[in-house]
Protein backbone atom coordinates (compact mmCIF):
# COMPACT_ATOMS: atom_id res chain seq x y z
CA UNK A 1 0.00 0.00 0.00
CA UNK A 2 1.50 3.31 -1.10
CA UNK A 3 1.10 6.28 1.23
CA UNK A 4 2.06 9.94 1.09
CA UNK A 5 2.64 11.56 4.46
CA UNK A 6 2.94 15.33 4.70
CA UNK A 7 4.43 17.48 7.42
CA UNK A 8 5.48 21.06 8.03
CA UNK A 9 2.28 23.07 7.99
CA UNK A 10 1.38 25.60 10.64
CA UNK A 11 0.61 29.20 11.50
CA UNK A 12 2.94 31.96 10.35
CA UNK A 13 2.77 35.72 10.02
CA UNK A 14 2.73 37.38 6.63
CA UNK A 15 6.23 37.59 5.22
CA UNK A 16 7.31 34.46 7.03
CA UNK A 17 8.44 31.07 5.74
CA UNK A 18 7.43 27.43 6.02
CA UNK A 19 8.74 24.24 4.47
CA UNK A 20 6.41 21.40 3.65
CA UNK A 21 7.62 17.83 3.25
CA UNK A 22 5.92 14.81 1.76
CA UNK A 23 7.38 11.31 1.95
CA UNK A 24 6.17 8.34 -0.05
CA UNK A 25 6.23 4.91 1.52
CA UNK A 26 5.25 1.42 0.48
CA UNK A 27 6.26 -0.92 -2.31
CA UNK A 28 6.71 0.61 -5.75
CA UNK A 29 9.12 0.78 -8.66
CA UNK A 30 9.49 4.52 -9.12
CA UNK A 31 7.98 7.89 -8.41
CA UNK A 32 7.37 10.00 -11.46
CA UNK A 33 5.95 13.52 -11.09
CA UNK A 34 5.46 14.85 -7.57
CA UNK A 35 3.67 18.02 -6.67
CA UNK A 36 1.67 20.22 -4.40
CA UNK A 37 -1.91 21.47 -4.64
CA UNK A 38 -3.89 23.62 -2.25
CA UNK A 39 -7.48 24.26 -1.32
CA UNK A 40 -8.65 27.39 0.42
CA UNK A 41 -12.00 27.52 2.25
CA UNK A 42 -14.87 27.73 -0.20
CA UNK A 43 -12.61 27.28 -3.21
CA UNK A 44 -11.64 24.44 -5.49
CA UNK A 45 -8.33 22.66 -5.17
CA UNK A 46 -5.70 24.37 -7.29
CA UNK A 47 -2.30 23.51 -8.68
CA UNK A 48 0.73 24.99 -6.91
CA UNK A 49 3.86 23.23 -8.18
CA UNK A 50 5.17 20.03 -9.72
CA UNK A 51 8.59 18.47 -10.22
CA UNK A 52 9.49 15.59 -12.49
CA UNK A 53 11.83 12.74 -11.62
CA UNK A 54 14.59 14.52 -13.55
CA UNK A 55 14.04 17.77 -11.66
CA UNK A 56 12.06 19.89 -14.10
CA UNK A 57 9.73 22.19 -12.21
CA UNK A 58 6.52 24.06 -12.89
CA UNK A 59 4.90 26.59 -10.56
CA UNK A 60 1.71 28.60 -10.68
CA UNK A 61 2.38 32.25 -11.44
CA UNK A 62 1.11 33.48 -8.06
CA UNK A 63 3.93 31.70 -6.19
CA UNK A 64 6.83 32.16 -8.60
CA UNK A 65 9.73 33.91 -6.92
CA UNK A 66 8.40 32.96 -3.47
CA UNK A 67 7.99 29.17 -3.47
CA UNK A 68 10.52 26.51 -4.46
CA UNK A 69 9.76 22.86 -5.10
CA UNK A 70 12.47 20.23 -4.79
CA UNK A 71 12.80 16.50 -4.22
CA UNK A 72 15.17 13.97 -2.77
CA UNK A 73 14.79 10.82 -4.84
CA UNK A 74 16.83 8.75 -2.39
CA UNK A 75 14.32 9.60 0.34
CA UNK A 76 11.22 9.50 -1.91
CA UNK A 77 10.42 12.96 -0.59
CA UNK A 78 9.22 16.22 -2.14
CA UNK A 79 9.56 19.59 -0.47
CA UNK A 80 7.86 22.95 -0.87
CA UNK A 81 9.82 25.88 0.51
CA UNK A 82 7.45 28.80 0.96
CA UNK A 83 8.90 32.26 1.54
CA UNK A 84 7.32 35.70 1.71
CA UNK A 85 4.01 34.11 2.62
CA UNK A 86 0.82 36.08 2.14
CA UNK A 87 -2.61 35.69 3.78
CA UNK A 88 -3.95 34.50 0.42
CA UNK A 89 -1.62 31.50 0.65
CA UNK A 90 -3.76 30.19 3.51
CA UNK A 91 -5.09 26.77 2.52
CA UNK A 92 -4.82 23.06 3.08
CA UNK A 93 -1.84 21.89 1.05
CA UNK A 94 -1.96 18.44 -0.52
CA UNK A 95 0.94 16.38 -1.79
CA UNK A 96 0.44 14.52 -5.06
CA UNK A 97 2.52 11.84 -6.75
CA UNK A 98 2.31 9.62 -9.82
CA UNK A 99 3.83 6.29 -8.88
CA UNK A 100 4.68 3.14 -10.81
CA UNK A 101 3.38 0.46 -8.48
CA UNK A 102 4.53 -3.05 -7.71
CA UNK A 103 4.24 -5.69 -9.14
CA UNK A 104 3.05 -4.67 -12.64
CA UNK A 105 4.43 -1.17 -12.89
CA UNK A 106 1.07 0.45 -13.48
CA UNK A 107 0.95 4.16 -12.75
CA UNK A 108 -1.48 5.52 -10.21
CA UNK A 109 -1.99 8.95 -8.74
CA UNK A 110 -1.82 9.30 -4.97
CA UNK A 111 -2.72 12.10 -2.59
CA UNK A 112 -1.58 12.96 0.90
CA UNK A 113 -3.97 13.73 3.72
CA UNK A 114 -3.31 17.47 3.59
CA UNK A 115 -1.58 19.89 5.92
CA UNK A 116 -2.96 23.24 7.01
CA UNK A 117 -1.03 26.42 6.25
CA UNK A 118 -2.38 29.59 7.84
CA UNK A 119 -0.84 32.99 7.17
CA UNK A 120 -1.94 35.81 9.44
CA UNK A 121 -1.87 39.45 8.39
Amino acid sequence: QVQLVESGGGLVQAGGSLRLSCAASGRFFSINTMGWYRQAPGKQREFVATITSSGSTNLVDSVKGRFTISRDNAKNTVYLQMNSLKPEDTAVYYCNAVISTWPRGREYEYWGQGTQVTVSS
